[in-house]
């Protein structure tokens, strides 16, 4: 079905599939392809949740957390919704997603579209109320609402973390879009420090555990202040790395429009951030790894460089739905050769 999908705009083929996964459609039409892979030696506890695997979907996919009861069903070990602003917003004008299949890569400039932190808190008060919220974690990603003031940014992410974080098994801090004016700006220490430290206040008994996504775009200065600072709040962990804004090497004629990139060309990239960060907060924090991942040695060797878990979205894009089952199925085969007994034994297995 790819090339009819791709013959279509690719924000209206994601709105059809959504909305299918939402009504369940999809996943009941998929059932009989045992998308999903249970085995022990794939899950593990952390930060007091239990993952049944480390392949997890990325932030940006399910922006307004509609497809919950789908998810598990195609095999995620858990799912990342969101981004989420205080306030509600459309984002940028469309067309703001382009594909580029000679890269194996997407371009979006979405900005942050969503129903805003309380009519999502409502939608996932149903699903708790339901008792389907937590078939797997759930993870939320906050960022600023455009029409706030970088002054404001603080109170706008505690806004969305008061009405969001009673559903999460941990919190994401968006600060790394390049498609919100002036977001990744609050990268920087003083700024990044004050929002944490107002986060971690509002928690109740250290729940949920806040995270924070950071671009891969940062300097080596920028990453540096990242990492101190993550040691310095004891933060819980850091999601490496966001889209990046560099265009080096694509072919496609859409690498000229504005927005993220995302997908294999942010593959090398995002792995090397991943090291240094293991190496800069050790395996203290939980690193979850997401940026060109595709297939089972991709995600093996994100795992192996210090990730706890991995999360895809332009590899599903292009992969489907069996492609979570691929990489779990493949996660598993390399065990199995190389003597490795579950994943939590993997991770940082190649770290000096």
């Amino acid at each position: 079905m790819r090339p009819a999908l791709f013959a279509v705009d690719p924000e209206r083929v994601h709105e059809l599939a959504i909305a299918s996964l939402a009504r369940g459609g999809a996943v009941a039409g998929l059932a009989g392809r045992h998308l999903r892979v249970d085995d022990e030696r794939l899950a593990q506890t952390l930060l007091g949740v239990r993952f049944p695997n480390p392949v997890g979907l990325g932030a940006g996919f399910d922006k307004y957390a509609r497809a919950i009861n789908a998810w598990p069903g195609i095999g995620f070990g858990f799912v990342e919704v969101g981004t989420i602003t205080a306030e509600a917003q459309p984002g940028n004008p469309k067309p703001r997603i382009f594909r580029l299949p000679e890269d194996q890569a997407l371009i979006n400039r979405l900005g942050f579209n969503n129903d805003g932190a309380d009519v999502t808190g409502e939608r996932l008060r149903g699903f708790h109320r339901a008792g389907t919220l937590h078939r797997i974690p759930i993870g939320v990603n906050i960022g600023k609402s455009k029409v706030t003031p970088l002054g404001r940014a603080v109170d706008d992410y505690v806004a969305s973390f008061d009405r969001l974080s009673g559903y999460a098994d941990y919190v994401v801090v968006n600060v790394s879009s390049p498609n919100t004016p002036g977001l990744r700006q609050l990268q920087d220490r003083d700024q990044l420090a004050e929002i944490v430290r107002a986060l971690i206040a509002r928690r109740v008994a250290d729940r949920p555990p806040i995270l924070v996504k950071i671009a891969p775009d940062l300097t080596p200065g920028q990453l540096d202040d990242v990492m101190a600072l993550a040691n310095e709040l004891d933060l819980d962990g850091l999601v490496v790395s966001n889209t990046t804004l560099s265009r080096e090497g694509l072919r496609s004629p859409h690498a000229g429009e504005a927005g993220g990139l995302s997908g294999a060309p942010l593959r090398d990239r995002s792995l090397a951030m991943l090291r240094e960060v293991r190496r800069g907060v050790g395996d203290r924090r939980l690193i979850i790894g997401v940026g060109g991942i595709f297939t089972a040695d991709d995600a093996w060797q994100r795992i192996a460089a210090g990730a706890g878990l991995v999360q895809l979205y332009t590899g599903f894009v292009y992969g489907g739905p069996g492609v979570v089952a691929e990489i779990n199925r493949g996660l598993l085969a390399r065990m199995t050769a190389e003597g490795v007994g579950t994943i939590g034994e993997l991770v940082g297995s190649d770290v000096p």
